[in-house]
């Protein structure tokens, strides 16, 4: 195992000895076998030394034990990387960016400390997983939803901090939160918005407090660890019920996003959507073949129509009364009715209360747990790995327009190709955050060196090819952090310098995940 920076083993073991002092002999973990549980399953270094590999772990059970750990890493210049569940497969896992970096473990601390209906807002711990939070407010028969990713095991915290998402109201995590407790590099302990005041009520209902609003600047950074953090939640609908509208020709691409455009942005649809093509995502084999020839689009907008298959399509829910619900469903049809051939289909109406463990995602709608705050996995049942041991996301956000998505489908095509890449045949878009569409390529990881080593050099030109044009990831795993921060140019890298100088006056001894998101303490610039 590898040891800190400029740490060695005598001290590193007096600092193990002292750190089983503060969260008992268990709760420290430097074994081999230990260490293992810490690395990432989809590490894109497999039997390389290049992999990232932390000294060990660390386990508190309480803020006290955190600002204790934190403070003897600062003694003893032992580099912390937190994690709350470590799940975030494909962006990293529990891994570290820096080799010898100990694992901050929070899985510990998974109270939920506060539920309320009326407000509709939550108070929890790192620890707390998606499927804790979802037993708990059933099981305490709260009258709140909880917003969930997928898939659904990850830590409410951890998801939000890394500006996870979801499919409700709710589902950008990181906005939808309000309050943190943080502690600070230094080990002192601080509150954000209103919990500056003690008591004060609005701690979960007034994010913005007074004064400089400085939460933001704790998500996809090294500036602190978050061991509170509040979410907002949405509470018990009458009814939630989905609808697919799909358009028969390629052409229409332009009218449909324009038209989604202004119904998300208007208020009128308010869940995730996705932008898929029925067609070339069809199983048919007449249509497989087709899309194999290069058939011209009208040859596929024929076989579509004659299987009832959309060129592009989406689903969208609504949540709601009946009523309410049925209005808008009737004029977003209405507003779509201006493109020729639209059609609509409706998927299953949901009516609270009810028993939800008899929700089930279908073959068509893998969300439809999620879509009502309902935790799930079924994500991992899009598809096999063919040979593959994991993936890696290459994950720009684009503008969610029709000329924007069709020059960064042609983009990402040509570069598949001038890569030697497998063809490129279609790449659906997340509408997760408003004005937006994350486009997610999958990577594939395996356990073949040279393999690996050309992965990782496409992803570093796929990031610069999107830089080119303009379009950024929206996160990325530790391996790529450094090259897509690189990719932030405007002055001379203004905003990394800005990451750095806050770095350098809240955390002067670098030990706080050293490297994430491309913000390195000033002894590791330019070295790690």
């Amino acid at each position: 195992m590898p040891l800190p920076p400029d740490v060695d083993s005598k001290r590193f073991a007096a600092a193990m000895r002292e750190l089983r002092t503060i969260v008992g002999e268990q709760w420290v973990f430097t074994s081999e076998e230990d260490v293992d549980l810490y690395r990432d399953a989809y590490t894109p270094f497999f039997g390389e030394p290049e992999e990232y590999i932390p000294c060990g772990a660390v386990a508190p059970a309480s803020v006290e034990q955190v600002q204790e750990v934190v403070r003897l890493a600062n003694r003893h210049h032992i580099p912390l990387w937190p994690i709350s569940t470590g799940r975030n497969l494909g962006y990293g896992g529990a891994a570290p960016r820096l080799s010898g970096t100990m694992v901050l473990d929070l899985k510990r601390m998974n109270r939920v400390l506060e539920v309320n209906d009326t407000l509709a807002y939550a108070l929890v711990e790192p620890g707390v997983s998606y499927f804790d939070f979802y037993r708990h407010l059933r099981d305490n028969n709260h009258k709140v939803w909880m917003d969930c990713p997928d898939p659904g095991w990850g830590s409410l915290i951890g998801n939000a901090l890394d500006h996870g998402l979801g499919h409700t109201v709710y589902r950008d995590h990181f906005d939808s939160h309000c309050g943190m407790e943080v502690v600070l590099p230094s080990g002192e302990l601080m509150r954000t918005g209103m919990g500056a005041m003690p008591n004060n009520p609005l701690w979960q209902g007034f994010k913005y407090g007074f004064g400089p609003h400085v939460s933001p600047i704790f998500g996809q950074s090294n500036f602190g660890v978050v061991t509170k953090m509040g979410f907002w939640l949405l509470p018990e609908q009458d009814e939630v019920r989905s609808h697919i509208i799909s358009v028969r020709r390629n052409t229409d691409l332009e009218a449909f996003l324009d038209t989604m455009s202004y119904l998300v942005n208007s208020g009128l649809i308010d869940s995730s959507w996705q932008l898929v093509s029925a067609i070339r995502g069809s199983s048919d084999s007449e249509i497989r073949a087709a899309l194999a020839a290069h058939a011209p689009d009208a040859e596929l907008e024929r076989l579509g129509a004659a299987k009832n298959l959309g060129y592009w399509s989406t689903r969208i829910r609504f949540y709601g009364p009946s009523a309410v619900n049925a209005a808008r469903w009737d004029y977003v049809r209405k507003r779509m009715a201006t493109i020729p051939d639209v059609f609509f289909s409706d998927g299953k109406v949901y009516t609270f209360p009810m028993d939800t463990d008899s929700v089930q995602d279908e073959p068509d709608d893998l969300f439809a747990k999620g879509g009502l705050g309902i935790p799930s996995l079924a994500i991992f049942s899009l598809g096999a790995r063919n040979g593959s041991q994991g993936h890696i996301f290459f994950s720009p956000i684009i503008p969610a327009t029709a000329r924007e998505y069709r020059k960064a489908l042609e983009v990402f095509r040509q570069a598949y190709a001038d890569l030697g890449l497998p063809p490129l045949n279609f790449v659906g878009g997340w509408s997760w955050y408003r004005r937006t569409l994350v486009l997610l390529f999958n990577m594939p990881i395996t356990h073949d060196i040279a393999g690996n080593q050309r992965m990782r050099a496409n992803y570093k030109r796929l990031v610069q090819i999107g830089a080119e044009h303009g379009w950024s990831e929206y996160r990325t795993a530790p391996a790529f952090m450094d090259d897509v921060m690189e990719q932030l140019s405007f002055n001379n890298h203004a905003l990394r310098r800005f990451h750095e100088t806050v770095k350098d006056a809240l955390d002067p001894n670098g030990i706080l995940a050293p490297g994430k998101s491309g913000i390195w303490p000033k002894h590791l610039r330019g070295k790690a």
